[in-house]
């Protein structure tokens, strides 16, 4: 299988922090590739029109995208329990908790492409200060009841991505539950070999 993959993405490190968490990470390879919301990657459009990552080839051609259909698909793929349940109220509260992850590390893109601008809209910043607000605050209430799988490891990486882009957010001094499972959770091999070692 092969990954478009950048280090700096969080929906990749979402993606290969559960391909080392179910044991599939030998069998993928990654090429590094640069994508901008105001330069489509023409390369990669033939394979995914939207020009983002992750984009996932398979050995048959087939390609995948975005990154929870590619964790949906590599949750087939391995011998261990099911990291994304299969049906039931247990399948749509991880959904639910995912959407939360996922749709943060969005907002956090946006207020960071936003607070880049020259002349950032005030209104704009505001709305998605108070947005992130909102979903830490949603985060701290549920992550002791978290269990292992797709959205706690989404989680892992929002906490990460935190520090990685804002780090004028004290997230830790309001969600001391979050910043724990955040430290205890950075130990793990999925995390460490996934490391964000460049800017």
């Amino acid at each position: 299988m092969l990954l478009h993959w950048s280090p700096r993405s969080p929906f990749v490190r979402k993606v290969m922090i559960f391909a080392h968490e179910t044991g599939l990470a030998d069998r993928i390879t990654t090429t590094r590739t640069v994508v901008a919301m105001s330069k489509p990657h023409a390369e990669l459009m033939t394979e995914n029109p939207l020009s983002k990552i992750p984009t996932l080839r398979l050995e048959d051609g087939t390609v995948l995208y975005d990154s929870y259909v590619i964790c949906e698909y590599l949750d087939t793929l391995h011998g261990g329990p099911r990291l994304i349940p299969r049906e039931g109220p247990a399948r749509f509260l991880e959904l639910r908790r995912h959407a939360m992850a996922t749709g943060f590390l969005d907002l956090l893109i946006l207020l960071r492409n936003e607070r880049d601008k020259p002349h950032p809209m005030p209104e704009l910043l505001a709305a998605f200060e108070a947005k992130a607000r909102a979903a830490l605050a949603a985060v701290e209430a549920e992550i002791d009841s978290i269990p292992r799988g797709l959205a706690q490891f989404t989680l892992a990486v929002l906490g990460s991505y935190l520090d990685f882009r804002f780090a004028d957010i004290d997230w830790r001094a309001t969600c001391p539950r979050f910043a724990a499972f955040h430290a205890e959770f950075e130990k793990r091999p999925s995390m460490q070999a996934t490391l964000v070692t460049e800017g």
